[in-house]
């Protein structure tokens, strides 16, 4: 695991960044997406936003969610990046019945680009620091900002890392002082790095979520109570 601390704490003009796509959002491709995800309870507490119209630079997120990086701090360097998501329809949505993938627990169907676009230089960052501030006894550690979201949903709180391979170690120290740190992982590649990760953590607790299913698909198809149960709440 990589531990060298960037020297960027954040992108410049991203609380801006993230008000503009925000504003954008309501009654989008991106708001009609994330309800299909079973996340819409949670969108603005997130900030989630859509690329209607791309500032100067950011035209190849044009049509994408937006997904910022919010920090506790507040002020102006209360969001500290933004990743952006491909949301298109041929990506995301069966064409025979025009459900999205996610809605029938499919893999959606990203040709030739990945899902997630990551501003040019900037270094993987921890998703939803703020959870590690809210007084618990527990925290989930999960991969993916989406499922993220779907554990806060459930009421736990949860910070995530954006894959496999991105974890740094500067990160574990503010997971040492909970009773217990549950490291999700939905299939053998997150086996490997949850188990790695639980070699730093002597509060970890891996938890091989059942059918490779990730949390956001045991929310959408079992409701969030399903993903309580699976860590014993």
């Amino acid at each position: 695991m990589a531990s060298l601390k960037p020297k960027n704490s954040h992108v410049p003009n991203s609380v801006e960044t993230a008000k503009r796509y925000h504003e954008s959002y309501q009654g989008s491709p991106a708001e009609r997406y994330v309800t299909a995800r079973g996340l819409a309870e949670v969108a603005s507490s997130f900030g989630l936003g859509y690329v209607a119209s791309a500032q100067p630079g950011h035209e190849r997120y044009a049509g994408s969610l937006c997904i910022p990086y919010i920090r506790p701090a507040g002020g102006e360097h209360g969001v500290a990046t933004c990743r952006f998501r491909c949301i298109a329809d041929e990506c995301v949505k069966d064409p025979t019945d025009g459900l999205y993938f996610a809605q029938k627990g499919e893999k959606e169907r990203h040709q030739g680009h990945g899902k997630y676009k990551s501003l040019p230089g900037d270094p993987p960052r921890l998703y939803n620091t703020s959870a590690l501030i809210e007084p618990s006894p527990v925290v989930v550690v999960v991969e993916g900002e989406f499922d993220t979201q779907s554990w806060s949903l459930a009421g736990i709180p949860a910070v995530g890392a954006p894959g496999t391979g991105t974890w740094r170690e500067y990160w574990t120290p503010a997971l040492l002082g909970y009773e217990v740190a549950y490291l999700i992982a939905e299939d053998e590649p997150g086996l490997v790095f949850m188990d790695e990760l639980a070699a730093d953590l002597p509060n970890g607790k891996v938890i091989k979520m059942t059918d490779s299913r990730d949390s956001n698909s045991v929310l959408i198809n079992f409701g969030p109570e399903a993903l309580r149960k699976r860590i014993g709440l």
